[in-house]
């Protein structure tokens, strides 16, 4: 069983930056990043196909959030620039082994591993 763990999560100003990590104990064929704010639904934020380094983001993050992955480490990293107090939320991390050989999913029934979550918060 794959076994994630997220870091780089902490507390920032608007307008901030903040890098998140998350280490994977295998190989994996997706990874993405959701994330979940009290009292709402959980949302995908970003996601990585490593076949291809395709990516896909939601329309909120666009532009102020950049993922990646080194492959070398099994690593995925989430780069949030521009950070607004609408941004606060828990962040999972989380991957598929399997290959549904399409563009990154933000769909959570897509994931079957999740890391316990790093939070982040943002104030104005």
């Amino acid at each position: 069983q794959v076994q994630l763990v997220e870091s780089g999560g902490g507390s920032v100003q608007a307008g901030g930056s903040l890098r998140l990590s998350c280490a994977a104990s295998a190989y994996t064929y997706y990874m993405a990043w959701f994330r979940q704010a009290p009292g709402k639904e959980r949302e995908g934020v970003a996601a990585f196909r490593r076949r291809g380094s395709y990516t896909n983001y939601a329309d909120s993050v666009k532009g102020r959030f950049t993922i990646s992955q080194d492959n070398d480490k099994n690593t995925l990293y989430l780069q949030m620039n521009s950070l607004n107090p609408e941004d606060t939320a828990m962040y999972y991390c989380a991957a598929s082994r399997i290959d549904w050989a399409s563009s990154p999913p933000l769909r959570e029934d897509k994931y079957n591993v999740w890391g316990q979550g790093t939070q982040v918060t943002v104030s104005s």
